[in-house]
């Protein structure tokens, strides 16, 4: 089994006491000495009073703790005495070390004159050396004192310490060997103290802390009394208010979007429908409603010159999560039982539904939830599935043209850049300056407008299939889109059909979800730049932005100094490596301009919020966003434009930009706290730091330079050795499965990277820290060394739990691999690893051959 380091506990100050009761033998000879106060250097860890409630974890573990304590007071009283205040050692009872009373050796009248001269010369010179001697040693055991210090800094019994070991300590598995099977080890008390909650597909430190996030947001938004406010977060608190207005949802009922749907066009399910207008339909569900049937466009940073935003035109998505749901049958089986439903109209108005079982297809779950939507829009069940039919049936052929997102990983082969004219030969049956005027309106187009297509054979493709479908099909199709985009927004009994659909698609346990949480969810998507400078203000520090950008720097460092012994890369192209490194720009905790209300109220001027109607605020918020995108098309891409909301529990890397972004939410434990040792926060937000700086370097990172702009910038000869390399990792990570279902080593590759790199880096950065500071005090009651625990609180951030349902979903769209093996993987191909835990060669989780890239 792994070795675990054992607990030691060793009196430091007692090598300072003996060396100062050996200090100064002159004094035999009548100095007088008068006491001082004599104190130890302050430690890091300073009390043990005010020990917290068990908050969670199991009972044993306090009792580990306690246990622990009682055995470190009962063989080391004076060790503790070692790190308290310097207060508590000024207060010293007569045990301690220091007497309080004075100490004075005072001569014997008339010996003063003749003690020195009285001397023999030999005795002069013995009593001088042995002076310099005991001097020597006193100075020789204070060093030795203070680098043992550095070296063995002893426990950490603040409270922060002891309520961080008491949930390592019930994460743990301590029955598993850590050589054997490290996710186990490290997360199998957790996964058995974690059941899922009811609603939940699958449950982390992730899910956890942003349900906290939530429920800070959540009083936020409630806080209607709040002074200071500014316009936006005021907006953001009557769209909130408007969203929990349940009483007016429900009496609306559907009529919102029938109305809407009305307002297009109309569709075949209440009423014969037969027109010509596919543009107008098209162009108004992609510009007002954003909606992308068929095709998605959009704007951002062009790929291969990143200070100008361009027009992008890629494939769709579709309404599974996959294509593999609509082509590959066998596997999307589902072996547990769906309730196929019938409608019942109680009384006019009202439907309830009535259930019978049978095994079921996702596909077929997906059809019956679509049927359900048309019963509850207005149609007859024989119409609504024989509609929905025909749609899932087109949906399907659209799956089939799709590309798979594993064959897209290289930018440079499915870039294309052409003239929105040369849009029409591509894909002729789009009416393509019209769609792209309405779409980008008021900004003027011409046909020269340069567009970067990313899905050039999937474009002509789908030409192909619209033009030889009906255009009824293709309308209803159409307005499909448009009704699964707002089923949230209407009242219950869409909320609930929704809420079945998603129990058969991804395993969930039937549960009453409660409002606030829609609607906290959907403030954050739509206001999320106001809300989050609400979030903000509460509750982040001042200084955590500095001390993650200098936590950043560190990881940064360590990567760099790591890239300067890469074996396989050349020097020329390990010098432009290390350049794009330097040139990461670093975004910590929020953009600059939420907390400007000037700034903020601008962003969001144009955003109109009424307090009560909340289908049409979310309406706003479509052709409000439809503005920005737009409005983005004129203007260089700006870094103070983020993806991700300020109380995000995420981090990601943007290669255009080449910067890396860390919202507040995610900085917070279990990733960060300043008061945790500093193995847990590099563990911990260290490595996804180091997550993220990686992917500017993974296989598709790479291909960007350091100015973000997609080029060939490496050398061939490293280009091939980096192929080498990773495909490594390919099948390293293509031999696991999960559920008997493999995983897909090359659709996950980027991540796999980044975890690798990012762990590397991390603990690199940790081992430096280290090396500037000394080694710092241990947790109680783990018996491990600060160098396990780096690991271990690595693991523990990817301890979860989830439905088979919704990991056979992350198997096949996930670009990261499933959080067990985001442990296994990237610790096995870890040297340090296997050093700190003692694992034998070819251990399961030290294999003899690892991969190895940054």
């Amino acid at each position: 089994m792994g070795k675990l380091a054992p607990e030691v506990f060793i009196d430091t100050q007692a090598a300072v006491n003996l060396g100062s009761a050996l200090f100064c033998p002159c004094g035999a000879c009548g100095v007088r000495v008068a006491g001082r106060e004599t104190r130890a250097a302050r430690p890091s860890t300073v009390t043990t009073q005010g020990l917290p409630e068990n908050r969670g974890g199991a009972s044993r573990n306090m009792e580990t703790l306690r246990e622990s304590f009682l055995h470190l007071t009962f063989q080391m009283s004076t060790y503790k005495r070692a790190t308290l205040d310097e207060e508590d050692l000024v207060d010293s009872t007569a045990d301690d070390v220091y007497p309080s009373s004075p100490m004075q050796v005072t001569l014997l009248q008339g010996r003063s004159s003749t003690c020195w001269s009285g001397r023999t010369h030999r005795e002069k010179r013995l009593l001088f050396l042995v002076c310099v001697l005991s001097g020597a040693t006193f100075v020789s055991l204070i060093s030795a004192g203070v680098f043992y210090k550095q070296a063995h800094p002893g426990l950490c019994l603040t409270e922060p310490c002891i309520t961080v070991t008491n949930a390592v300590l019930g994460a743990l598995d301590r029955s598993v060997d850590p050589c054997h099977d490290f996710y186990n080890f490290a997360c199998g008390g957790w996964v058995r103290n974690n059941p899922l909650p009811e609603g939940k597909s699958r449950w982390g430190p992730f899910s956890n802390l942003w349900e906290h996030n939530m429920l800070v947001m959540k009083h936020l938004l409630e806080n209607t009394t709040m002074k200071g406010l500014s316009k936006a977060e005021e907006k953001a608190q009557r769209y909130y208010e408007a969203c929990m207005n349940e009483s007016k949802i429900e009496e609306l009922g559907a009529k919102p979007l029938q109305q809407l749907i009305s307002q297009i066009g109309g569709w075949g399910l209440t009423e014969p429908w037969d027109k010509d207008n596919f543009q107008e339909v098209l162009r108004t569900v992609s510009a007002s409603l954003r909606t992308s049937p068929f095709f998605t466009v959009f704007v951002s940073a062009d790929s291969k010159n990143s200070n100008s935003n361009v027009i992008q035109v890629d494939q769709s998505s579709l309404g599974l999560p996959s294509r593999d749901y609509y082509l590959n049958k066998t596997a999307n089986e589902k072996a547990s039982c769906f309730q196929n439903v019938h409608a019942l109209q109680i009384f006019p108005g009202h439907l309830e539904f009535e259930y019978t079982l049978r095994p079921v297809h996702y596909l077929t779950a997906y059809l019956d939830f679509l049927v359900k939507l048309g019963v509850l829009l207005g149609g007859s069940e024989e119409t609504s599935r024989t509609m929905m039919e025909e749609i899932v049936d087109f949906e399907t052929t659209l799956a089939n043209i799709t590309v798979p997102q594993e064959e897209r990983r290289d930018e440079e082969l499915i870039y294309h850049k052409i003239a929105a004219k040369d849009l029409k030969d591509l894909a002729p049956a789009v009416d393509w300056m019209p769609y792209l005027t309405e779409v980008f309106a008021p900004v003027p187009l011409n046909e020269s407008e340069p567009v970067v297509v990313y899905a050039k054979e999937y474009l002509q493709k789908v030409s192909d299939l619209i033009a030889k479908t009906n255009k009824s099909l293709l309308n209803n199709y159409m307005i499909m889109k448009v009704v699964r985009r707002m089923v949230s927004v209407l009242d219950q009994r869409f909320q609930d059909a929704e809420q079945h659909f998603h129990e058969i698609m991804y395993g969930t346990k039937k549960s009453c979800t409660p409002r606030w949480k829609l609607c906290v969810s959907d403030t954050d998507s739509a206001l999320g730049f106001a809300l989050g400078a609400m979030f903000v203000k509460a509750t982040f520090a001042e200084d955590s932005k500095s001390i993650a950008e200098e936590m950043v720097s560190q990881i940064k460092g360590a990567f760099e100094d790591s890239l300067m012994y890469v074996s396989w890369m050349d020097s020329e192209t390990k010098r432009a490596a290390k350049e794009k490194a330097d040139a990461i720009y670093n975004m910590v905790g929020y953009p600059d301009f939420i907390m400007n209300a000037t700034k903020l109220d601008k962003v969001f001027n144009d955003f109109m919020v009424e307090s009560e109607l909340y289908f049409q605020n979310v309406m706003q918020y479509y052709n409000f966003s439809a503005r920005v995108t737009a409005d983005q098309l004129r203007k260089t891409p700006n870094r103070n434009q983020w993806s991700m909301t300020p109380p995000t529990v995420n981090a990601y890397y943007n290669p255009t930009k080449n910067e890396m972004v860390l919202p507040a939410g995610i900085l917070q434990a279990p990733f960060y706290s300043r008061w945790w040792p500093k193995a847990l926060n590099f563990g911990g937000i260290g490595v996804v730091m180091g997550h993220e700086l990686t992917h500017a370097f993974d296989d598709q990172g790479r291909e960007y330079d350091k100015d973000g702009n997609l080029r060939p910038w490496w050398n061939n000869s490293s280009v091939e050795a980096f192929k080498k390399q990773t495909q490594c990792l390919v099948e390293q990570y293509g031999n696991y499965s999960i559920n008997q279902e493999p995983l897909n080593g090359r659709h996950t590759l980027g991540e796999n990277i980044a975890d690798n790199g990012g762990l590397k880096a991390a603990y690199k950065a940790y081992v430096n820290w280290i090396k500037r500071n000394g080694e710092e005090a241990t947790l109680p009651a783990l018996g491990m060394t600060n160098h396990q625990l780096f690991f271990v609180g690595f693991a523990q951030v990817w301890c979860s739990v989830r439905t088979p349902e919704s990991s056979h979903e992350g198997v096949i769209t996930d670009p990261h691999s499933p959080s067990r093996f985001r442990v296994i993987g990237t610790i096995s191909n870890s040297r340090e690893f296997s050093e700190h835990f003692g694992c034998k060669a070819d251990a399961p989780m030290n294999p003899k051959h690892k991969c190895e890239l940054w």
